[in-house]
């Protein structure tokens, strides 16, 4: 173009390089051609030109968060002649459409943050990983906690719901595990522990969760109730930790433990993984956090409980059998997550296992044979209709057992030999043992013959052991003062 303004197109065309019909064609029309492709038109009717101003526009505008498919389903049933295939059509003109005249949506405003400032918590279903103890599918959740500069995460395995005892121990393992604590504690764990109590019940656990923040020098503050991504910090690594537990069950090949504690050192080792990768920042952090105080403080909660007739007290839709000496006493009873203890005035009595009742409210038992194994050898025949009765076997080999025996004997013979199998499992501390022997009868189809069994776990330690006595003859005793003599007189 620029040799064209001194010279003719056949000229310009040669000094440029090109051919002349391309210099005519330039010389006609300059544009790019990019410049000169026309814009796709429709090929084929649009399907929706009837209808989506009409009746699809009015849905979005009365109804913002109505889903597509919703929308796509209401108009085949309007329209049964439509075409099913224009569903992603549909789908494509609701998308531009929400983009144009579409409602605002929320705005996520990222933060920066200080190292020392912010530690966050929170709780996390694990029910979908399906592990089992010992073969029982373990209902838990995981409370997780997060500085959020460093990245530092603890977690610890939860076997009731979200609770204020629950978020005590949780968080105070957290801040003794990094070394200091945070200016500022996030949560929203307390919301479901709101559930269901009363207004001066909320407001003992809100003065109490204060009070655990107070002690430890933080702000407590929590996040809107149903707006998670107000502690997207801990929220979005629920994921992420999940899926590193995930992945470690499927390469250790099973999800089934041997118990609890095994469980729970399988947790703190993938944490502790995650937590080697940000060391180095997670020990500038230690650095500015706060110092910890002398102690922890209380992690539990109490509650006076008194034992009954029953050998045995209720708490909180539960019923827990004790031994029979504490029968008429008040116990104070601490109640931490997994477990009770039960003191006496100022002494510690003993330790049980927490229990829970079920999703429809039922009431639970925990229940130790042998706290009521000397009474019902007193009364075997309370064991028939026991209404504990099913809990009070240590193993399914015992209550199997029984139920054979209940098919073969009379119930009152049934009822003793059943009775003598549980105190012989606690007198001779063979319970495991003798569940093995009891299943291996069961498979055989025969019944436990109990006076084999007591000589097979033998020596019974009720009986009194026989002790022979040999006295020495006095003559032996006159020898050595004789000797004693012959010395002093050689002396």
């Amino acid at each position: 173009m620029k040799l064209k303004q001194t010279n003719s197109v056949p000229v310009a065309a040669a000094k440029a390089g090109i051919s002349m019909a391309s210099a005519y064609r330039i010389n006609a029309d300059p544009s790019l051609p990019s410049q000169r492709k026309r814009p796709r038109e429709r090929r084929r009717p649009d399907p929706l030109a009837q209808i989506f101003d009409t009746e699809i526009v009015p849905l979005l505008e009365a109804a913002p968060g109505l889903r597509a498919v919703a929308i796509f389903e209401e108009i085949r049933r309007r329209h049964p002649d439509l075409d099913p295939g224009v569903r992603r059509t549909l789908e494509r003109r609701i998308r531009s459409w929400r983009a144009q005249f579409g409602p605002q949506q929320e705005v996520i405003f990222r933060q920066v943050h200080e190292p020392g400032r912010l530690g966050l918590s929170d709780f996390t279903d694990m029910g979908d990983l399906a592990v089992t103890v010992a073969g029982v599918p373990l209902d838990h959740r995981l409370y997780h906690f997060r500085l959020t500069w460093s990245g530092f995460e603890h977690a610890h395995v939860i076997l009731g719901g979200e609770s204020y005892v629950a978020l005590a121990e949780g968080l105070q393992n957290a801040l003794w595990a990094v070394g200091g604590a945070p200016t500022e504690h996030r949560s929203d764990s307390l919301s479901a522990a709101f559930r269901n109590l009363d207004a001066d019940a909320r407001a003992d656990l809100t003065t109490r969760y204060d009070a655990l923040c107070a002690h430890y020098g933080m702000a407590p503050t929590r996040n809107n109730r149903g707006v998670a991504h107000e502690n997207g910090s801990i929220e979005s690594s629920h994921g992420h930790l999940k899926a590193a537990v995930r992945d470690a069950l499927l390469m250790r090949g099973t999800g089934n433990f041997d118990d609890l504690a095994a469980y729970r050192q399988f947790i703190d080792e993938i944490v502790a993984r995650k937590n080697r990768r940000n060391a180095a920042r997670i020990d500038s952090e230690r650095v500015v956090l706060q110092p910890l105080p002398q102690a922890r403080t209380s992690d539990y909660e109490e509650v006076i409980v008194t034992v009954t007739s029953t050998s045995s007290f209720t708490l909180r839709k539960v019923f827990y059998t004790v031994p029979s000496r504490l029968i008429g006493h008040r116990l104070r009873a601490r109640l931490y997550d997994d477990r009770l203890d039960l003191f006496i005035g100022g002494t510690p009595l003993m330790t049980l296992v927490r229990g829970r009742p079920d999703a429809a409210g039922k009431r639970a038992h925990v229940v130790d044979y042998r706290h009521v194994i000397h009474a019902l050898r007193r009364k075997p025949m309370a064991l028939l209709g026991l209404v504990y009765r099913d809990q009070l076997f240590p193993r399914d080999a015992y209550k199997q057992t029984f139920d054979r025996l209940l098919e073969r004997l009379p119930a009152k013979s049934a009822c003793r030999l059943m009775v003598n199998l549980l105190a012989l499992a606690h007198e001779r501390g063979c319970e495991a043992e003798l569940a093995e022997l009891l299943a291996a009868d069961l498979a055989a189809g025969q019944l436990p013959d109990l006076a084999a069994l007591r000589a097979r776990f033998a020596p019974d330690p009720a009986a009194l052991p026989e002790v022979v006595v040999h006295l020495t003859p006095l003559a032996a005793y006159e020898a050595l003062v004789g000797n004693d003599n012959t010395i002093g007189a050689a002396a």
